[in-house]
């Protein structure tokens, strides 16, 4: 029965990264939105039992902040200044001005609230406990502590609040530590200033370049917002503006406003599967583990995966249960997952034309409010073969270690091959 069941989870894993991104995009536009993705909860309802004998007793996460604004006023205000200077010029189309309103609640809304938590991302952080409390009961049982941390930025304290205001609610015996200091920014949030000039060497700004120039897709959508294309050729940078449109477009579904209005009306399905591309090239070659930037740009969170694997190794010698959650971004998940090579995504690609089809896609890592769960397996205290599973998303997930127990993994596996992962690094 266990071998049907494990089949079963591979044949719907391989489904899922088979899919085109176009066919996802056709029933879900939102998701080319890349990173403003907002956080669609778990495709995959009945996880796979654990082996016979074993119970869940200590969680490890990382976590991206829930779904917010966008963090500059100039990210609002720039297609909005095109568009109203041409309204004061009368060289708007009809459609051209029922943009400028639309874009003009958007400032509204957002008014002193750049970069902050919204309503939506709140809750899907209480929505992301809640589930973990749910699938994993053993595990926040009686006094069980949860030790939680964030980043300094706000938007992530006030995810780890509403996902401990859950948990309390559900058991007001834990036992909760929570602290967001620059202590920790070393592990939480490291930025690794030679990593960083790596992701913009000259090698894949050129690749960049070329991959984006064939993907060249703003002139018709320009078109139709302005009603004299001189001016539109002498006065708008329309590759610019229809930049801008876009990333409004999609931050818009993690606002009260997404309900209300849509921008991705401007865009046919084509010009929104270029803009996603484009993105999409752009992330791997800054996160991943791309030959153009010298492949270890995911060691940047190095710090990181030696403190989920000491914090770790820490709580498997308690006889109670426990949970590190830890809560930041997704430029801090995103490479982790690469580093891990969680479903694949430690590929080393040359070819940007090759990477849908070989699986690396970036909204299905990082949305808003994403996460990487490690949960721990034990028959009692003691118990010398501690298994785990990773969990991207909520959903069941791969990574490239040997295993007799998929999608289980043994921690002593785990440990041995990325500590001497991480020790081949050389700074």
């Amino acid at each position: 029965m266990r071998k049907v069941i494990v089949v079963a989870f591979m044949l719907s894993a391989l489904t899922a990264f088979g899919q085109s991104v176009k066919d996802e995009m056709k029933k879900n536009i939102t998701v080319s939105a890349s990173n403003y993705r907002a956080y669609p909860g778990p495709t995959q309802q009945v996880l796979t039992p654990a082996p016979k004998g074993k119970k869940p007793f200590y969680i490890s996460h990382y976590g991206r902040h829930g779904s917010r604004n966008l963090n500059s006023q100039q990210e609002y205000d720039y297609a909005y200044s095109v568009l109203l200077r041409a309204h004061r010029l009368g060289k708007l189309t009809a459609l051209g001005e029922d943009v400028l309103n639309r874009l003009e609640k958007m400032i509204r809304a957002a008014d002193d609230r750049l970069g902050e938590l919204t309503s939506l991302g709140a809750q899907q952080h209480r929505d992301i406990a809640r589930r973990m409390y749910e699938r994993f009961p053993e595990v926040f049982t009686d006094d069980a502590v949860v030790d939680a941390r964030s980043t300094t930025v706000m938007r992530c304290v006030l995810s780890m609040e509403n996902a401990l205001q859950q948990l309390l609610r559900l058991n007001p015996r834990l036992t909760i530590v929570h602290d967001a200091s620059n202590h920790d920014m070393y592990f939480m949030n490291q930025q690794d200033k030679k990593l960083v000039e790596k992701m913009r060497t000259a090698a894949s700004l050129e690749i960049f370049s070329d991959y984006c120039k064939k993907r060249s897709c703003w002139q018709r959508m320009v078109g139709t917002l302005f009603n004299d294309t001189a001016y539109v050729n002498h006065h708008v940078y329309g590759e610019r503006l229809s930049q801008h449109l876009f990333k409004l477009a999609s931050i818009l579904q993690n606002s009260e406003l997404r309900a209300k209005i849509t921008l991705y009306d401007l865009f046919t399905d084509d010009e929104i599967y270029q803009n996603w591309q484009k993105e999409n090239a752009y992330w791997y070659l800054s996160y991943g583990c791309a030959p153009a930037n010298g492949g270890q740009t995911p060691f940047m969170q190095r710090n990181l995966l030696r403190r989920i694997i000491s914090d770790a190794d820490s709580c498997l010698r308690l006889r109670h249960p426990s949970v590190n959650l830890r809560f930041g971004h997704e430029t801090i998940v995103l490479p982790l997952v690469c580093l891990l090579g969680i479903n694949g995504y430690d590929q080393s690609i040359a070819d940007l034309e090759q990477l849908e089809k070989k699986g690396w896609v970036n909204y299905r890592v990082y949305p808003m409010a994403c996460n990487v769960q490690l949960v721990f397996y034990r028959g009692s205290f003691g118990d010398n073969d501690v298994l785990f599973k990773v969990l991207l998303n909520e959903n069941e997930a791969t990574l490239p270690l040997k295993t007799d127990c998929a999608p289980y993994y043994h921690w002593a596996d785990f440990r041995d091959y990325y500590l001497k992962k991480l020790d081949s690094y050389q700074e």
